[in-house]
Parts: structure tokens; sequence; C-alpha cells
């Protein structure tokens, strides 16, 4: 009878044991009701974060506010990328649909790939609510959405086995003195399945069984105990203790005098189960702690135990084991293979030279797209700033009515000897926690829209620039240009770089999707995107500042030389920044590396 044909897609994946892993690909529905179970997870956190710090306003004022903020920020744009990154590839949701994000290698998806696959879910997501990623993930041959295609992840299916029950076992001179195996393999194989399934199964479906299977083998046990479940049960038992002896190859059925294929996967479960459990709790301890957690003696240990189970996976495939053991085998193997061949350390020290060094060295490896942001930035702030000064009468058109009424208040403020803007100090620090998250989601969105062929990011630099010409214009026309940039002036030199770089962390992206050169378009598409994403760290960075030097610099009452100090201070941070990647550059290139070889 010929098997039904199998649509379900898979990755294959081999060890450097030269043992195949093979992975099922979830599928759209699966995906998408997970998404909605974290979306609701995310939503009740959210609610009750808003209730326990709204609480909080009584004793803390707006800095309760501010800290709302910034949680609800950190928490809308992380919950993914915490989840999968720090828990191995699972979101709650996907968790409880049994499925998981890994690399294309096989490997646990690493913090920096959970990143730039979350922040892609902007481009994802539209239009709402994520047509393209549906579109991509249905039609794909690996289910990839865009932020899997530049993460370089898949989702697949990590269906808990249904691990095979614990065997009993008889003690080491009890299985050698056992005997020869009594059952034929087909017989043990019924038996074992049962022996197996039973705790799952309903009572009378259980009884119903077991009476069956009694009924096969009664002939041969006259002295059998009465009760089928307890018959089984014992024989099952003893029966195994005789397969792990000594004697075990020579019983069952033989297929030109020898051991048939069942015979042989059987007695591989027979003798190899206790051994596998034994290093499915080295596993799970390897996936939960790292293998920091193991002493120096047990390394050794665990990479050997794992090289016995791939063998063990290799020969049960070769004999044809059940898919339940074979689905095990796989599960353990591929545990093993994440855990001795990850190539990330999340330590405090890799994360602040990830910060400090790679992040900014990002930035100079890219400065040629970089200053191709400014100049996408400059030309339309330029023509703004340049048509506004001819056709004032445009302000009206084109400017929010919030900068007109700004400017049109102006003078009136400047006699007073007031700012552009000056909050209370109360006021200060909500507001430095929307400016940072306003401005770094729109420089997320920057990065995003580099995916569609570098347009989306083409398009928000040349907006923001052509923004900030025309509000400059309008304001030299009412003779305030000075007054406007006496408050851009504190923070403007960091968020405008910053900008400049989420621009051409975009244009990465669409650069290897356009022209590849000699690699395919995904891994091309993948190793741009490492690059980016040390940018877009770079973007984090600079941003926060420029909020905190917005919020309670330029938004105060400080003179203007104060504010030209700040403005000479954040570039000489700038400097700093840049030099200690250019630095860190250098001295991976004299060390003959690249600077980004290393997954993300």
């Amino acid at each position: 009878m010929t098997a039904p044909p199998d649509f379900r897609q898979h990755l294959e994946v081999e060890t450097p044991e030269h043992v195949v892993l093979d992975y099922e690909i979830a599928g759209l529905g699966s995906r998408a009701l997970a998404a909605i179970l974290d979306t609701m997870v995310l939503t009740i956190w959210l609610i009750g974060l808003s209730v326990v710090v709204l609480r909080l306003t009584v004793s803390l004022g707006e800095w309760a506010l501010a800290l709302l903020t910034v949680l609800g920020f950190v928490s809308v744009w992380g919950y993914f990328t915490f989840f999968e990154g720090l828990r191995n590839g699972q979101t709650p949701g996907k968790r409880w649909l049994g499925i998981r994000v890994v690399r294309d290698t096989g490997h646990a998806v690493t913090f920096g790939a959970a990143v730039a696959r979350n922040l892609l879910r902007i481009a994802d997501f539209m239009p709402p609510p994520y047509l393209i990623g549906a579109i991509f993930v249905a039609l794909h041959p690996r289910g990839k959405r865009l932020g899997d295609l530049v993460a370089g992840t898949v989702v697949v299916r990590d269906r808990p086995a249904e691990a095979l029950a614990p065997t009993p076992r008889a003690s080491a001179e009890a299985e050698e003195a056992a005997g020869v195996p009594e059952l034929t393999d087909e017989e043990f194989h019924f038996l074992r399945e049962f022996a197996e399934r039973a705790p799952q199964l309903p009572p009378e479906v259980r009884a119903r069984v077991a009476g069956r299977l009694t009924d096969r083998l009664a002939a041969r046990y006259p002295g059998r105990a009465p009760d089928p479940e307890l018959f089984l049960s014992t024989l099952y038992r003893d029966e195994l203790a005789k397969r792990r002896g000594r004697f075990g190859a020579r019983g069952g059925a033989t297929e030109g005098g020898r051991p048939s294929g069942r015979g042989v996967s059987e007695r591989l479960v027979a003798r190899k189960s206790a051994r596998w459990d034994e290093f499915q709790a080295m596993a799970e301890r390897a996936v939960r702690a790292g293998l920091d957690s193991f002493a120096a003696e047990e390394l050794p240990a665990f990479a050997a135990r794992y090289r016995e189970v791939a063998a063990d996976l290799a020969r049960a495939r070769t004999y044809r084991a059940d898919p339940p053991v074979l689905l095990r085998l796989e599960r353990l193997v591929a545990a093993g293979h994440n855990s001795l061949y990850r190539d990330e350390r999340r330590t405090g020290l890799r994360i602040w030279q990830f910060i400090v060094r790679e992040c900014p060295a990002a930035v100079i490896e890219a400065w040629r797209t970089v200053l191709l942001a400014f100049v996408v930035f400059a030309l339309p702030a330029a023509g703004g700033y340049l048509l506004l000064r001819e056709r004032p009468a445009l302000a009206e058109e084109v400017l929010p009515d919030v900068m007109l009424e700004r400017a049109e208040a102006g003078h009136a403020r400047q006699e007073l000897g007031q700012g552009y803007v000056e909050e209370k100090a109360v006021h200060r620090p909500l507001m430095a926690s929307m400016i940072m998250t306003n401005n770094i989601t729109v420089a997320f969105y920057c990065f995003a829209g580099g995916i569609f062929a570098g347009v989306g990011s083409l398009v928000l630099l040349a907006y923001n620039g052509l923004s900030i010409g025309a509000i400059s214009g309008h304001f030299a026309n009412a003779g305030l240009l000075g007054y406007l940039w006496a408050f851009v002036i504190g923070h403007g030199v960091l968020e405008l770089f910053a900008i400049w770089v989420a621009g051409a962390a975009g244009f990465l992206l669409g650069r290897a999707l356009i022209a590849p050169g000699d690699l395919p378009r995904g891994e091309a598409l993948t190793l741009a995107g490492r690059l980016a994403l040390r940018m877009v760290g770079v973007v984090v960075v600079l941003l926060i500042v420029a909020g905190l030097i917005e919020g309670f610099v330029s938004a105060g009452s400080q003179p203007l030389g104060y504010r030209l100090a700040v403005s000479g201070a954040s570039v000489v941070l700038l400097v700093a920044y840049l030099g200690n990647g250019w630095v860190f550059l250098r001295e991976r290139r004299r060390a003959g590396s690249g600077a980004w070889a290393v997954g993300s």
C-alpha cells in the first residue's frame, strides 16, 4: 500500500558527526495562533504593569509615568526578542503550540538573531495585520517571513515526543542471569508499545487491549497472574531484562540467519534506553544552565554521550525504528548539538564588548553607506529650506499646525526670555522618556524599511530631512532660526547622526537584496543583517543619550553657552565612541579575521 503524500516542509541539518537532523517546519496556522496567544499574554502584562506603576504616582509623581513609558516600550519591543533569545527560541505562545525558532544550521537561536528577526516584524506586519509576513510564510519553501530571512532563522515544530516511558530496570546481576529472550521481536514490539502507552489510555481501553494481548501469549504462560495488566507488566520487565543481558542477541526473529531490522531496533531500545535517559538529564541541564554549569570532568562525558546517542540515531534509522524512538533520539541529538556547538556567550563582558566596540566598529565598516544616508537626508533638507525661503506661503500648506503656532509665538516668548520649549523640572522625566521611545521607534522603522529594496529607509530619511529643512526655512522667514536651533543644538548632533546610521543599516539590507554579489541572496541578506544589527545598537545608545539631553537640558532654561558646551561634549563622546570601534576594527583586521564572522 502506497503511503499518502507528505506535504509538510522539512529542514535537514547535518551535524559534524554526519548525522542528519530532520526538523518539520511550522506552518502558518500554528505560527499565527502562537502570535495571537503571545499578544494576549503581552496585553495582560501591560495592563498589570500599568496598574502597578500608576499606583506609584502618588509617591513618585511623573517619574512613575516616565517609568511606565520606558517599561511599556521595552515590553512591546522586547517581549518576543527576550523570550526567543533567552528561552531557547520559544515564547510562551510558541511553547504552548509546540514550535521553536532555530537557526538555519539547526543551532539554537542566538540573542542577536532574535533581535534581528523581531525588529523586522515592522515590515512583516505591513499592511496590518501581518499580511506580508503571512504571504512569505505561506510561499517560502522554509516558511520564512522577512525577519527570518534577515536573521537566518526558521520556525520548526518541537513536538514533545511521546517520550518513551521510563523502562523498569533490574539489577545488573539479574540482567546477566536473565537468560535468552522468549518472545519474537514482533511480540516484544507490541508488548513494549502497550507498556509505554498504557498510562495514557482510558481504563476500559487499557483493559480491553491487555486482554487481547494476554490471549495471544496465554498458551506459553499457563502459570501467569490472573490480572492481564499485572501479567503483561511482569512479562515486559522480565523480557526486557533478558534482552539487556548477555544473551539478548540470541532471541527474536531472524532474516537469513541474522537478526531482523525490527529485532535490532528493539534490542537497541532495550539496551540503550537507560543511557538515553541519562543523556537527556544532562542535555536538559545544558539547555537550562549552559555548559558552564558542568564540572571539568563532566564535559568530556557529555561530549562522549552525545556522540554515542548520535550513533544510536544513525543505527535506529538504518533499522527503521518506530517514529517515537527516532523522534526522541533526534531531539536528544539536537539538544546536544545545540549545546556543544553554540557560538554565543552571554557574559557581561561579551555584552559590553558588543556595545562599546563591535557596534561602533560596524558604523566605521559601513561609513560609505552612512555617508550615502547623510546625503539622502541632507539634500531634501536643503531643498525644503530653500523652498520655504523662496515661497513662505507654502508653510500653511505643508507644515503641521503645531509648528506654525510655535513660530507665531516665538517672538513673544523671546521677549519674555523663554526658549523654544521650556518644561518645568517635574515634567522633564516624562518628556525625556517619551522622546527616547519615540525616536528609537522611528529609527527602528527606518532600519526595517530597508528590507523593501532600501526604499522604505530612503523615504523615511528623505521625509525627515525635508521636514527639518522646511521647518527651519519657516522659522528663518520669521527671524527665529537661531531661536529654533538654540533648542536643537544640545541634542541634535547625536539625534541626527543616529537617524543617518539607522537609514544606512536599512540600505545594507536593501543592497543585499538587490545586489547580493557572489553569495546566494538569503546568505547575503543574513550577513548584511549581522552588520546592520550592530549599527542599530549604536542608534539605540545615541538616542538614549540624546533623549536625556533633550528632556533635561534642551527643554530647560539653561543659557545658550551651556547648551553649546553640552553639544560639544556630545561631539567628543561620539568621536570617542566611533574611535573605539575603529581601534577594534583594526585589531580584527590585523588578526586576519572578519569583524562579523561569528553569528549575531
